[in-house]
């Protein structure tokens, strides 16, 4: 059964979410990131995705305080990112509980500084974030979109080591109008034997299935929980392989 991996991405230390990456279209959710925390550990989630859209906006880490009040509270997998762009970022994500980190916009704008990263901690550690609007892909919290198509990206990154990729889908990001399934497909054709988290989109209890008949290893879920779309007891369902 696919893994279910919430997200709860920060802004000024809130749970917010945005839609199609836009920071003027912002909806807070909990002042309490910590609470929403522990309500996915409580359905049996074993991972977060942890965003840290200041820092993604900033270029260096910013909510960090929430990272280890999560890891300090909590026996959650936490993958963090938004705004790593230094070896002192990284330090700072590990320190404060981090057991992955993904980078995107790094691994576009210092492809050197990301393979170091890579050989010092191991794909196990390090995950790709390979974010698109409209087959390239975008950095810098999504605000600027390169030149670099995903699949060659991704492709690139799996030479040097790379077992993990989150990939978003902007277009879709936000909307609950369902997940850009045949990417994902496409993807996981010209990438095999990678764990392709897909991202961006799920709206339904039904989308995941789709996804997990697709052979998708893994989803991020926010907005489609935040809004109750998607239950509590449906994420239960889904750790229990019960469904």
């Amino acid at each position: 059964m696919i893994e279910i991996i919430p997200a709860i991405d920060i802004i000024d230390g809130k749970c917010v979410r945005l839609t199609k990456g836009a920071y003027d279209k912002k909806t807070t959710y909990s002042d309490n990131p910590l609470e929403v925390a522990k309500m996915f550990e409580d359905a049996g989630c074993k991972r977060l995705h942890l965003v840290d859209l200041d820092g993604a906006k900033n270029n260096h880490i910013v909510n960090y305080p929430t990272l280890e009040r999560i890891a300090n509270a909590t026996s959650l997998i936490i993958d963090f990112g938004g705004g790593l762009k230094s070896d002192e970022d990284l330090h700072i994500a590990f320190e404060c509980g981090a057991k992955m980190i993904t980078g995107g916009s790094i691994a576009v704008k210092d492809p050197n500084l990301f393979i170091n990263w890579l050989n010092k901690y191991s794909g196990d550690c390090i995950i790709l974030g390979a974010d698109t609007r409209n087959g390239k892909i975008s950095t810098s919290g999504w605000l600027n979109d390169s030149q670099l198509d995903i699949i060659p990206f991704i492709q690139n990154y799996i030479t040097h080591g790379i077992t993990q990729a989150i990939s978003t889908d902007i277009n879709v990001d936000g909307t609950l109008t369902g997940p850009s399934i045949g990417l994902y497909r496409q993807i996981l054709s010209e990438c095999p034997g990678l764990y392709l988290i897909a991202s961006g989109g799920v709206g339904t209890l039904n989308d995941i299935i789709e996804l997990d008949k697709n052979g998708i290893p893994a989803v991020i879920v926010g907005k489609a929980i935040y809004e109750g779309h998607i239950s509590n007891k449906d994420i239960e369902k889904i750790n229990l392989n019960s469904l």
